[in-house]
C-alpha cells in the first residue's frame, strides 16, 4: 500500500468539527506548532501574524486554544519534538519549515489533522498531499519551491554588479537542493560559483565568511536553512565587515542590515496556514482544502548598506524593488 494511501485511509477516521467536539466535551483545543526560533522578530512577526488570523477566526489563545510551539531546530531531533506533541495529545499539527518537519509529525501520527508550510521540498512529489486541488487525507497547507528562487536571486546579482563573477554559495543540508538549483542556473550565466557547505550545527558564521573572502569571492548568495534564520543579524553584519554584497531569501536579513533579498512574503503565508487551521477547527476536512503556493514575491535592497559598502545599485533595479531600506 502507497504511503499517501495509508494516509488518507487512516485520515478518514478522524471526526470534525474539531471545534464542536471540544466545546461539547468542555476542553481547550491543543494545537501542535513546530517553528523556527521565534525568539527572532521575523519568526515573532509570522508567528503573531498566524495567531492574529486564528483570533479573526475565534480562536484565542488562552482562552479556547492552546498553542504548543516547538523549534524545528530542537536538539533532540523532530522526531522526538512529533512525539512528545503527541503525548500531549494535541488536536492538530503545524508542520513549518523542511520536510523533516512535517515527515516528523506524519511518523508520530496518522490521523490527526496536519496543516503544512512548507519549505525546500515538494509534498506532492513526496507523497504527502495526491495534488494541489484534492490533496486527500489528513494533509494540506501552502508550500514553495524555493530551488525556482535561486535563478531569479542569481539574475539580480548579476544585473546589480555586471562585473562581478566569482560567487560564494552558503548552505548546508537542508538546502542542497535550492544549492543544486542555483548550480544549474549559474552554467548560463557569467558566474563563477564557490560553494562552501556547512556542517555540524551550530556553525561557525566567523570562519565560513573568512574562508569565503580569503577564496576571493566576489558575492555571497545565502541559502535557506533553520539553522541560519537564528543568526541572521549576525550573518548580515558579517557580510558588511568583509565588504561582500550579499543576496538573502528572508527580508529579515536586509532589515539587520544586509543588502539585499528576494523571496516569498512570509506573512501572508502565514496568514493562509492560521486560516486553514481556523477552517479545519470549524468543520473542513482536510482533504477539500486545495494545497496553495504563493503569489507574491519580493525584492527588498538596503540603500544604507550599499553606501557603507561603496556600491552603486543600478536605478532601474532600485526601480523595481518592493521596498527600499533607506
Amino acid at each position: 500500500m502507497r504511503r499517501r494511501e495509508f494516509i488518507t485511509l487512516l485520515g478518514s477516521a478522524a471526526a470534525w468539527p474539531l471545534a464542536a467536539r471540544a466545546q461539547q466535551d468542555g476542553k481547550v483545543i491543543r494545537i501542535g506548532f513546530i517553528g523556527a526560533s521565534p525568539d527572532t522578530p521575523a519568526m515573532a512577526a509570522q508567528y503573531g501574524t498566524f495567531l492574529a488570523e486564528l483570533r479573526e477566526h475565534g480562536f484565542n489563545e488562552g482562552r479556547n486554544i492552546i498553542v504548543d510551539y516547538r523549534r524545528n531546530d530542537d536538539p533532540r531531533g523532530l522526531f522526538a519534538v512529533a512525539a512528545e506533541l503527541m503525548r500531549l495529545q494535541v488536536d492538530l499539527v503545524v508542520a513549518t519549515g523542511p520536510e523533516v518537519a512535517l515527515q516528523a509529525v506524519v511518523g508520530a501520527s496518522r490521523s490527526i489533522p496536519i496543516v503544512f508550510l512548507a519549505v525546500q521540498y515538494d509534498p506532492i512529489a513526496r507523497g504527502y498531499v495526491d495534488s494541489l486541488a484534492r490533496p486527500g487525507g489528513n494533509i494540506t497547507g501552502v508550500f514553495y519551491r524555493q530551488p525556482e528562487l535561486a535563478a531569479k536571486q542569481l539574475e539580480i546579482l548579476t544585473q546589480a554588479f555586471p562585473e562581478r563573477a566569482r560567487l560564494a554559495v552558503l548552505y548546508d543540508a537542508n538546502s542542497a537542493d535550492q544549492f543544486s538549483a542555483a548550480e544549474g542556473a549559474a552554467k548560463s550565466m557569467p558566474l563563477q560559483l564557490q560553494p562552501l557547505r556547512l556542517e555540524k550545527p551550530p556553525y561557525d558564521f566567523d570562519a565560513a565568511f573568512r574562508t569565503i573572502a580569503q577564496g576571493g569571492a566576489q558575492m555571497v548568495l545565502l541559502l535557506s536553512s533553520p539553522f541560519f534564520v537564528e543568526h541572521h543579524h549576525a550573518i548580515a553584519a558579517l557580510a558588511i565587515k568583509h565588504r561582500l554584497p550579499t543576496m538573502f531569501v528572508f527580508k529579515s536579513y536586509v532589515a539587520d542590515g544586509g543588502l539585499m533579498s528576494y523571496g516569498v512574503e512570509q506573512l501572508a503565508m502565514y496568514r493562509r496556514i492560521g486560516f486553514y487551521v481556523a477552517k479545519i477547527l470549524k468543520g473542513t476536512k482536510p482533504a477539500d482544502l486545495p494545497v496553495e503556493q504563493p503569489t507574491k514575491f519580493e525584492l527588498v535592497i538596503n540603500l544604507k548598506t550599499a553606501r557603507a559598502l561603496g556600491l552603486d545599485i543600478p536605478p532601474q533595479l532600485l526601480a523595481s524593488a518592493d521596498e527600499v531600506i533607506e
